[in-house]
């Protein structure tokens, strides 16, 4: 991993194990990876996270419409194991390598480990709009 994270360097490589757990309030036995935070993105959302059993959330159950403070149209990439995924109500087995999608801000979706060590990445923004990150994610890394 490179230590010039604040700028001076080209690029910053590192491994899940390498960007700090923070807790995550709506699982709290799932590991929250807080990407944007550890590599200073400013330009879109983008969190991991990894569950150490099958059966935990993965990314609890939620829309991104303007009552919850975002617009975000949200991608999903399942890393390693498989996720069983429900939007709107639809559900459907995602296994490692599987993109979703999420256009409609709107759309209830959310995820939860079929698998053991399953790591989910997730990337977010609002369409035409300059990227801010949410009030929840703003803190330091611990």
């Amino acid at each position: 991993m490179s230590d010039e994270r604040q700028g001076a360097a080209k690029y910053t490589a590192a491994s899940i194990d390498d960007i700090p757990t923070i807790p995550y309030e709506w699982a709290p036995e799932t590991e929250w990876k807080p990407l944007r935070r550890f590599f200073g993105i400013g330009s879109f959302g983008t969190n991991l996270f990894r569950a150490p059993k099958a059966g935990d959330v993965l990314t609890e159950d939620h829309t991104e419409d303007p009552e919850s403070g975002t617009r975000h149209e949200e991608l999903y990439l399942v890393v390693t194991g498989s996720a069983r995924f429900k939007v709107d109500g639809e559900e459907f087995d995602a296994p490692a390598g599987t993109f979703v999608y999420v256009r409609d801000p709107k759309s209830q979706r959310g995820a939860v480990a079929t698998a053991p060590g399953t790591a989910l990445l997730a990337v977010g923004g609002e369409p035409g709009c300059a990227f801010t990150p949410s009030e929840w994610d703003q803190d330091p890394l611990p």
